[in-house]
């Protein structure tokens, strides 16, 4: 991965582009986030090979991708054939692709190997269900995942074998080496055995870490595939193995196994190491290392409403006081206490201690001194005294 250029575009069909995850002959793969977060591998097509004919044929993959669907498949997501930079979104496989873990550890085990070309032959099953052709199957294609290996590409990839003569540059190169004799040739009549001869391919790369042919210039890698007296290059291939790559890369495309043989001959082989194709499959997943996904930057938070305003400091009501407030006159009577408190004093409350001790906690209010001599005088309800007080300044006022 590597961060957005200055030219990159910064969001495209709805998706925030988060950084750069990898390119080909016809376009650029970004990192993209949708607004809810959902991650998307998005590819959008170069400005320089962008043309009718290209958009055309473009929309017509991008309608047959929408039928392939399968577990060891990118899914995909969506897509614009129409917009300025036409896009493809699939699903986003957080795995390193094979030719990375191959050449950043060792070939693959065999158990571990015969698991990856079963769930292989049952992904390019469902490309060709949908009535496809991968035609640029390769270990930089294959991403792994802690679920299983999943094929990608294979959109662009056939819209770039169309588009793209041998000369091409970075992408001939990768794709010759899991190439078959006829495709090699030029041949555009392909069929399903063409899928089959790159898997025998990355089969023998997935054990051995070298390709069937390989020489300094695609030109010198194509001679030899072409040619029939040069047999594959299967050395350090399991021996268990050997007879199915064998068949697999065969140089009459009648003479490849249909994917549902190869299939059945490596779970055959998972079975003789005293393994279920699961366990195998488990064996795989295990060695995938984990990989760092980068996302879009938190969004600073904004400030909660008010937060500007003074803070609020609820008072502390003191009940004595509360109640002394209350002798004074009706609760919501503006001015009512300041008036009375100018008043004589209440004479049926001659000694009231509450209104000569200073503002006190609730538990010094439950302890207020007695008067001095006599029995403890029961003090009246605040509602009782108020209403007395009432009745009394009725009765000094009435004209009778």
């Amino acid at each position: 991965m590597e961060p957005l250029r200055d030219d990159d575009p910064r969001e495209i069909g709805g998706f925030a582009l988060v950084c750069r995850i990898g390119s080909g002959g016809m376009g650029q793969v970004f990192l993209g986030e949708s607004a809810a977060g959902h991650q998307a591998a998005v590819k959008v097509i170069k400005p320089s090979v962008l043309d009718e004919d290209t958009r055309a044929r473009f929309l017509s993959e991008v309608e047959s991708l929408r039928t392939v669907y399968g577990p060891f498949v990118a899914a995909f997501v969506g897509a614009d054939a129409n917009a300025d930079q036409p896009w493809l979104a699939v699903e986003y496989v957080p795995g390193p692709d094979l030719r990375t873990l191959v050449a950043g550890q060792a070939p693959l085990p065999l158990a571990e190997t015969a698991s990856l070309g079963a769930l292989l032959a049952e992904g390019l099953g469902t490309v060709h269900e949908a009535g496809l052709l991968h035609r640029d199957l390769k270990p930089q294609n294959i991403l792994l995942s802690p679920y299983g290996p999943k094929v990608i590409d294979f959109g662009l990839a056939v819209l770039a074998e169309r588009r793209t003569a041998l000369t091409a540059t970075g992408f001939v190169v990768g794709s010759v080496l899991c190439m078959p004799p006829e495709q090699a040739r030029g041949e555009q009549q392909l069929d399903r055995s063409a899928d089959v001869y790159a898997l025998g391919a990355v089969l023998l790369f997935a054990a051995t870490g070298h390709y069937p042919y390989e020489g300094p210039t695609w030109q010198a890698v194509a001679l030899r595939i072409e040619d029939p007296a040069t047999p594959p290059d299967l050395t350090d291939a399991p021996p268990e193995l050997v007879p199915l790559i064998t068949d697999m890369l065969a140089l009459d495309p009648d003479a490849r196994p249909a994917l549902p043989d190869v299939t059945e001959r490596l779970v055959r082989v998972i079975h003789e190491q005293g393994l279920t194709a699961l366990q195998a499959k488990r064996r795989l997943a295990a060695l995938t290392p984990e990989i760092s996904v980068p996302q879009l930057p938190a969004p600073t938070p904004e400030p909660p409403a008010g937060a500007d305003a003074p803070a609020y400091t609820p008072a502390v009501i003191d009940q004595a006081a509360a109640e002394d407030d209350e002798q004074a006159g009706p609760a919501g009577l503006a001015g009512a206490g300041q008036h009375a408190s100018e008043g004589e004093p209440d004479a049926d409350d001659p000694d009231d201690g509450a209104s000569a001790l200073p503002e006190s906690s609730p538990a010094q209010a439950e302890t207020r001194p007695r008067p001095r001599g006599g029995t403890t005088a029961v003090r009246p309800s605040a509602p009782l005294r108020i209403a007395e007080r009432i009745r009394a300044g009725y009765a000094r006022e009435a004209r009778f």
